[in-house]
């Protein structure tokens, strides 16, 4: 990749007091927002083990792919560590900010991180949970790291990271509608609360990113176009269990979310035309050569892409996950 990256400073710093105006819109006050404690059985109350036992009777009646979509997310949430630190290596991003991109940085970090807090007690207290096998799985998605393509570019990073935060929001949505359907409400709340903060987030990175397009709109419909010729591949990505190579385990949750309807390659093309429209990428003007050559092939890609997906099996179950006794 051919990046001017002094540019895309400029672009960085630009933006960046609109992000600072906007914080409040996007990210809640620590105080005032939720916490997994507000979620989860409280041990300091008397009828702790009496909500614990309606807790693991309710998980029993949860269906096996349905788990193995639940601790996957909540593997991926739980690394955390890695995607703060991916973030602050982008261009734009100075370490020394108080007040700069490094804040958004660490309070959006904040907020996403009481997304695996909250799943990890719930899967805790469940019991169907090899915890061990679980926690293994995050510490090597830490461990690898993972290269999502984006390299320091914050236009890569943040188109990267408007779709992820809209596949996660899709995915604990879902996952909240199936939980409330075998009657496990505690988990369905759990999971519509993090699916909200998710839409959120994204809302914010694509708001970024439209002002990206308003400065620099040749060179971030090219950015998108790169990305999109890759593909958006997600944190889970890299998943394995105890003994198995990188990435091994990817597929075998991939298949569980696509079976169940959690994620699926249609929500993957519904994404794409989402941003695709944000952007107001149609009609936006003022390209070059290039950057007509990118948007064309951003609009036909939805239908390519569903032709592609229409085509796809859905996978049949196999798989026995280290992660679920």
């Amino acid at each position: 990749m051919n990046i001017n990256y002094n540019a895309r400073r400029e672009v960085m710093k630009h933006i960046e007091k609109y992000m600072l105006e906007k914080m409040h819109v996007y990210l809640k006050p620590i105080e005032t927002n939720w916490q997994p404690a507000d979620l989860l059985p409280d041990a300091s109350h008397d009828n702790f083990f009496e909500a614990v036992r309606e807790l693991q009777g309710n998980a029993r009646e949860l269906p096996y792919d349905l788990y193995a979509v639940l601790i996957g997310d909540t593997i991926t949430e739980e690394a955390l560590p890695t995607y703060e630190s991916w973030l602050a290596m982008v261009e734009g991003v100075s370490k020394d900010e108080e007040g700069g991109w490094m804040k958004w940085i660490r309070f959006w970090t904040a907020e996403e991180n009481r997304h695996g807090d909250a799943l990890n007690t719930y899967l805790y207290l469940s019991g169907r949970v090899n915890m061990r096998a679980m926690q293994t799985s995050t510490q090597y998605l830490i461990a690898d790291g993972f290269d999502i393509g984006t390299d320091r570019d914050p236009y890569r990073n943040f188109i990267y990271t408007s779709f992820q935060e809209l596949a996660t929001n899709i995915s604990h949505r879902r996952v909240a509608s199936m939980a409330k359907k075998s009657g496990d409400l505690l988990l369905s709340r759990m999971c519509a609360t993090i699916a909200s903060d998710e839409a959120r987030h994204a809302k914010a990175y694509k708001d970024f990113v439209s002002h990206i397009f308003e400065v620099d709109p040749n060179e971030a419909m090219i950015a998108f176009e790169d990305m999109m010729k890759k593909k958006i591949v997600m944190p889970a990505h890299f998943l394995r269990e105890t003994g198995e190579a990188k990435g091994s385990t990817f597929d075998h949750f991939s298949n569980a979310a696509q079976r169940l309807g959690v994620y699926t390659a249609i929500d993957y093309v519904d994404i794409l035309k989402t941003l695709l429209k944000d952007w107001q990428l149609e009609t936006m003007g003022n390209l070059d050569e290039t950057g007509e050559k990118a948007r064309d092939y951003l609009m036909r890609l939805p239908d390519r892409l569903t032709r592609i997906a229409s085509r796809m099996p859905v996978p049949s179950l196999e798989y026995k996950f280290s992660w679920i006794l």
